[in-house]
């Protein structure tokens, strides 16, 4: 039992009862009848039960040191007893000292001891040794249940005091869990902030090289060619109409990729007939004929499937313009059961694939293109050899188009209410 600074009350009062219960009867003897061997005993009882308790609280916890504790004040209580019957009332601590400091049911044997004690301390008087045994078994009976009930209480007490710090643990517990939690949650807020910015930013260059950088990029081969035909007044004019019409076009598409919306070629056609009217305006731009072949059953295809695939042609006529000097080029359109593919290939001067400063070297135009097909689980090839052309593959799931409200529909009708101007 613990009875030092962190004991309860309970284990401060058990310690403090034997104190009073020598000093109250010693009180009422040495009133009526003084006597120095009563006083003596009185004073060894107190001082041994602090000697060994109240001094040096640790000392009784050992069994050796329980049973020296015990013997000793049983000898002084039935001493006590045999000079005055009203120290009985000292034998009584006992009964509760055996439940308080003995473990288990050896605080049986403590109880036997003392009611042994107390039956033989008193004098006969002329009882019979049946009284006296009666008187014995009735003292560890009532002892007994007395210490039964006493130890009911001190286990409940233990029971709650452990009950208290489970629960103060289990709380801190909570409240560290609950912190961690907030630091968490409030880094994966960040992160996914972060994520939309970059993803954002992402979308944004992909959207400004397929659309202004391109635009640009063809405004300048046209003013180039028209300043090799400057002796051709109708041959200028002609060019200059051409950049008027690819510099609106490129402002169109600038806005629509500003508000994310779907590719002009798109918005009015499905996507076989967008490749078809790229594939033309880019062969009057740059003279080269461009073929578009479709193989299997065209269907709707999801929004972003379409806008991959169109960007894709889009910025491969766009490297073939700049850098292959093809004859020719074709686009084949494929849709299968699960996936569709889009190949371009042309007969140009081709490179060598990985090689520095070549198309395929890296350029943000093959990243875009990559980008775009990765996000939707596809996969893009490149293949190419020097004086052999280049060929670009990108094939990904075919997901159908979702389904279109009336009101989206009368909004993308053409010459509709809702038509983008």
């Amino acid at each position: 039992m613990v009875t030092g600074p962190g004991a309860s009350r309970w284990a401060r009062a058990w310690t403090a009862l034997p104190y009073l219960f020598v000093l109250l009867p010693a009180v009422f003897a040495l009133s009526h009848d003084w006597r120095p061997g009563t006083a003596a005993l009185a004073a060894g009882a107190g001082a041994w039960h602090w000697l060994m308790v109240t001094a040096r609280p640790g000392r009784i916890e050992r069994p050796a040191a329980v049973i020296v504790y015990f013997a000793v004040m049983l000898a002084l209580v039935g001493a006590l007893i045999r000079i005055d019957t009203l120290f009985t009332v000292t034998g009584l601590v006992m009964f509760i000292q055996s439940f308080a400091l003995i473990p288990g049911r050896w605080a049986y044997a403590g109880v036997t001891a003392t009611a042994g004690v107390l039956v033989a301390a008193r004098p006969e008087s002329g009882r019979s040794p049946d009284e006296l045994l009666f008187s014995f078994l009735v003292a560890v009976l009532v002892a007994s249940a007395t210490g039964l009930m006493t130890q009911a209480v001190r286990d409940q007490n233990e029971n709650r005091k452990a009950m208290i710090v489970q629960l103060r643990e289990t709380g801190a517990e909570l409240a560290a869990l609950a912190e961690e939690n907030a630091g968490l949650q409030a880094r994966l807020l960040t992160q996914a902030r972060e994520a939309g910015v970059l993803g954002e930013r992402q979308r944004m260059a992909r959207e400004i090289h397929d659309t202004i950088a391109q635009g640009l990029t063809a405004i300048l081969t046209q003013l180039e060619a028209a300043d090799t035909a400057a002796d051709d007044p109708a041959a200028v004019r002609s060019r200059l109409d051409t950049v008027r019409a690819m510099a609106r076009e490129s402002l169109n598409e600038a806005r629509r990729s500003v508000q994310a919306l779907r590719p002009a070629p798109l918005d009015e056609a499905q996507l076989a007939t967008a490749l078809r009217g790229v594939a033309a305006t880019w062969s009057r731009t740059t003279g080269v004929p461009a073929s578009v072949s479709v193989t299997g059953t065209p269907v709707p295809l999801h929004a972003e499937v379409e806008i991959t695939l169109l960007r894709v042609a889009q910025e491969a006529l766009a490297n073939t313009a700049r850098y292959a000097a093809a004859g020719r080029v074709g686009l084949t359109l494929s849709y299968m059961e699960d996936v569709v593919a889009l190949d371009v290939r042309d007969d140009g001067s081709g490179f060598t694939l990985g090689a520095p400063g070549s198309p395929g070297g890296g350029g943000f135009g093959l990243v875009a293109m990559r980008q775009r097909v990765t996000r939707l689980a596809g996969d893009l090839a490149i293949e190419s050899a020097p004086g052999q052309g280049t060929g670009i593959s990108a094939t990904v799931p075919a997901i159908p188009a979702a389904p279109v409200a009336p009101a989206a529909r009368e909004t993308r009708s053409p010459g509709g209410p809702g038509k983008a101007v």
